[in-house]
């Protein structure tokens, strides 16, 4: 990574989340890759069916503390320019 250039540095770590996110939450829920996949995809209904959500309450608790963790990683990274 070009350490001179800042709008490279932060589009590549910002390029870089959606993986980073998915990595925390395979590890903290102990998905493989199409469980997690799955999980999002099982939520979209077509607009007849209810909303049905397919994670347990420890699911859900585990992806918003993963959020968290990404949100704080990037926030450490941008505060080098602040």
């Amino acid at each position: 990574m070009d350490k001179n250039n800042m709008l490279f540095e932060i589009h590549a770590t910002f390029s870089k989340l959606p993986a980073r996110f998915m990595h925390l939450v395979l590890e903290e829920c102990n998905w493989s890759n199409p469980t997690f996949y799955r999980k999002m995809r099982d939520t979209v209904k077509p607009a007849k069916l209810p909303y049905k959500n397919y994670l347990s309450s420890a699911e859900r608790e585990g992806v918003l503390r993963m959020a968290k963790i990404a949100v704080k990683e990037i926030n450490a990274f941008m505060d080098k320019y602040s």
